[in-house]
């Protein structure tokens, strides 16, 4: 059974109940959808308690398997880490109904969007890639994002009717992944860099010479207040962002060319999240802190190693 024509009576299932499903739950709930449901991977273990914690707060249902949340739905939205998106697919297709939609919010690389739209597909489902062309949180469900995939055209205005901001982009799949990826090798490459080059500067002695003749080179840019942001991106969502550029990697492979600045943005996220792990930087890091003082703890605990 197709769904509803008219979105605002839509179940949606939300497949990853983190950051972004979190949100995407809130705002879809103050839209009036009455069914929203959610599955993680982490419920049923010991981290489950805020993810429950909070869908009761805010009416979402939660079901342990992903057929079953596929099942019950019109409208399933993935937006797990980069390395599950097909997987996830895989696992909702035994569930899926005819006509249902799938949108793949995941940051992967286009040979996995169309592994994914080949597993939804068979299933009878329509799949479509949408590319988040920003950070989520300051823009929430009016997340810029670009649709892809041949039923793209079909889904952005019953998606925009939920409160979303998506605009089509072409019908081949893994063009849309392809834009995000593309941009995500400056944007993800932009923190790494920033964190070593200021780390490093602090080590010398010399942060304030080198601030200010970035300030010179690039006036437009507030470098102490762009410091402490991207200090604070990486420590909050360092783990993810890796898994996201080694995704970035493939798709810099897939055209031709070796992934340098790819692979190693990918290794110094990884490297921040495994401070955070260990316990150097704090559970997530101080939110507001001067970028000084997270680089300061990184300093301490390299010396501590040696």
């Amino acid at each position: 059974m197709p769904p509803p024509i008219d979105p605002l009576h839509w179940r949606i299932g939300l497949v990853g109940y983190g950051e972004v499903g979190r949100i995407l739950a809130e705002d879809l709930r103050a839209r009036g959808i009455e069914q929203v449901t959610a599955c993680d991977v982490k419920l049923g273990t010991a981290a489950e308690a805020p993810l429950v914690a909070h869908a009761a707060r805010h009416g979402v249902g939660l079901v342990a398997r992903h057929a079953a949340l596929a099942a019950a739905t019109d409208c399933i939205v993935s937006a797990v880490t980069a390395s599950q998106a097909v997987p996830v697919a895989e696992a909702c297709g035994p569930g899926i109904a005819a006509g249902t939609w799938f949108l793949d919010f995941n940051s992967a690389s286009p040979g996995a969007k169309i592994r994914a739209a080949q597993a939804v597909n068979a299933a009878g489902g329509r799949y479509v890639e949408g590319a988040v062309m920003t950070s989520i949180p300051p823009y929430r469900i009016r997340v810029p994002l670009l649709l892809g995939g041949p039923d793209a055209a079909h889904l952005g205005p019953l998606l925009n009717a939920l409160g979303f901001a998506a605009r089509t982009g072409p019908e081949k799949l893994g063009v849309a992944s392809a834009t995000k990826m593309c941009r995500s090798v400056m944007i993800k490459g932009l923190e790494a860099m920033v964190i070593e080059s200021f780390t490093a500067a602090r080590a010398y002695g010399v942060e304030d010479a080198v601030i200010a003749s970035l300030a010179e080179t690039f006036p437009g840019i507030d470098w102490e207040r762009q410091g402490s942001y991207f200090f604070q991106r990486v420590i909050q969502h360092g783990r993810r962002r890796a898994e996201e550029m080694r995704e970035v990697s493939v798709t810099v492979r897939e055209a031709g060319l070796d992934p340098w600045s790819a692979s190693g943005t990918a290794e110094r996220q990884a490297w921040v999240a495994d401070l955070v792990d260990a316990g150097a930087l704090g559970e997530r890091g101080a939110p507001d802190a001067d970028w000084r003082v997270h680089a300061d703890a990184i300093l301490a605990r390299r010396r501590g190693q040696r």
